[in-house]
């Protein structure tokens, strides 16, 4: 009879299960309409019904960067539900429809459902241009022959902006005649007098302020996804391990004695942990000044303590094992949550390329040298074998696998060196190209 109910509300979940995913097509599009709608109540309360301006100086930048966030956000459950549902619209068949039928669900006509699209596209139209990329600057990454002189500060970038605004103004209207062309005067006293008139312009603190909001942007951005993307897997593996791995491998694992141990190295480790106890106990007992007890007495008092030391050691190894299989299935389950965190956030990853891209281009030659020799001795230096060894080792700890150490050997004889390979290559192929006087320091320095 239990088993009889067990499995009639296995069915009951499994209907409603079924009836959930009948309905996501229109509880997706739901989402999605309310979505973009809440885009417009901000756009009529806050920007007079017009496009939400991230770069407006009607509000203060924490204002703006509050109406950013809940942009994106929205933006964000707008492209996730309309893909929702477009996938279910594509995977519903006719036998879906006779089943929401059965089970008296009624999808929304199709003039409902284009109205609503209608309405959705209407709204997110306005913002088919990424945000980040409105917010952002030009390309700060300069063109391939021009990679290793970088401009410092965002005053100098306006400065260069302004000429080569001046400079389309001459290539519009050339100079004719060879003495005009070759210059009569030096070109660096043409530059003085560029820097002086930008440095009039009555606009000019308006677009350094421009500038720092961007870049400050861009900063908080970066920075905000790289901590997600440590946070998120370390949260979802300790939380799914908690709440879903723990109670099913719990379950179908038991206290059966023959489960103790998953590997052959880990019993070889209780063995001896054992085995040390009991030599232990019995050198403290010769050793020991107190009375002298009649050896049975002795040989009891011993093997109870190591019955009892041997109780310890199973229930230890035993929580030890269980753990290595929940980390298994944990680790799967967060690295699923990074992949869709990574689809999900397509412009925070276009933002932070160019994050690093002006961090790194930006640091000296040595500095660039040192990073690199720094990386490349801890990964395929002399030394590395090491840190591959104890790394590959902790790997097969956290899984609860048995150490192979003919595989580590192995893959530390291998991929090292291509490691190292393509690394040589890259240098070759693309630093050589963007930054030769980088590569000549590294040269240099790791002679």
């Amino acid at each position: 009879m239990n088993q009889f109910s067990v499995s009639q509300k296995i069915y009951l979940y499994l209907v409603k299960a079924y009836q959930w995913y009948l309905r996501t097509q229109e509880r997706s599009l739901d989402e999605a309409y309310k979505a973009a709608l809440q885009i417009k109540v901000i756009e009529d309360e806050h920007f007079n019904g017009k496009k939400i301006d991230i770069n407006s100086v009607t509000y203060s930048s924490s204002v703006m960067d509050y109406f950013e966030s809940d942009l994106r956000q929205l933006l964000r459950i707008v492209r996730m539900r309309l893909t929702e549902f477009k996938a279910t619209r594509y995977l519903l068949n006719e036998s879906n429809l006779k089943a929401a039928n059965k089970f008296e669900i009624e999808h929304p006509s199709s003039e409902v459902v284009l109205e609503k699209l209608r309405i959705i596209d209407e709204i997110v139209a306005k913002y088919t241009i990424p945000i980040v990329e409105q917010t952002l600057p030009q390309s700060i990454v300069p063109p391939s022959n021009q990679y290793s002189r970088i401009i410092p500060s965002i005053e100098s970038e306006i400065v260069q902006a302004r000429k080569a605004d001046l400079d389309n103004i001459k290539s519009a209207n050339p100079p004719k005649g060879k003495m005009n062309a070759t210059g009569v005067l030096p070109r660096s006293i043409f530059n003085t007098f560029n820097r002086l008139q930008v440095e009039l312009d009555p606009n000019a603190e308006q677009d350094v302020v421009e500038k720092f909001r961007s870049s400050q942007r861009r900063t908080i951005i970066s920075v905000r996804f790289l901590l997600l993307l440590i946070i998120v897997p370390i949260l979802t593996h300790q939380v799914s391990k908690i709440v879903l791995v723990s109670p099913i491998v719990n379950h179908f694992r038991g206290d059966e004695p023959t489960k103790l141990f998953i590997n052959y190295e880990m019993e070889e480790e209780a063995l001896l942990e054992l085995q040390r106890f009991e030599e232990k106990i019995k050198f403290q007992s010769i050793i020991s000044r107190a009375p002298a007890l009649p050896p049975q007495e002795m040989e009891e008092k011993i093997e109870k303590e190591v019955k009892e030391k041997a109780l310890e050691i199973a229930e230890e190894y035993q929580v030890s094992g269980s753990n290595a299989i929940k980390n298994v299935f944990a680790d799967i389950i967060s690295v699923f949550a990074f992949i869709c965190f990574l689809v999900i956030s397509k412009r925070e990853i276009a933002v932070l390329k160019e994050f690093i891209d002006y961090v790194v281009y930006g640091l000296s030659d040595s500095a660039k040298a040192f990073i690199i020799i720094l990386f490349t001795d801890i990964f395929v230096g002399f030394h590395s074998p090491h840190g591959w060894e104890v790394i590959l080792e902790g790997i097969s700890r956290h899984w609860g696998l048995p150490a192979n150490h003919e595989f580590i050997f192995l893959f530390i004889a291998t991929f090292p060196v291509i490691l190292d390979t393509i690394f040589k290559y890259w240098i070759f192929r693309y630093l050589n190209r963007i930054s030769p006087s980088a590569v000549a320091t590294y040269r240099n320095m790791n002679e």
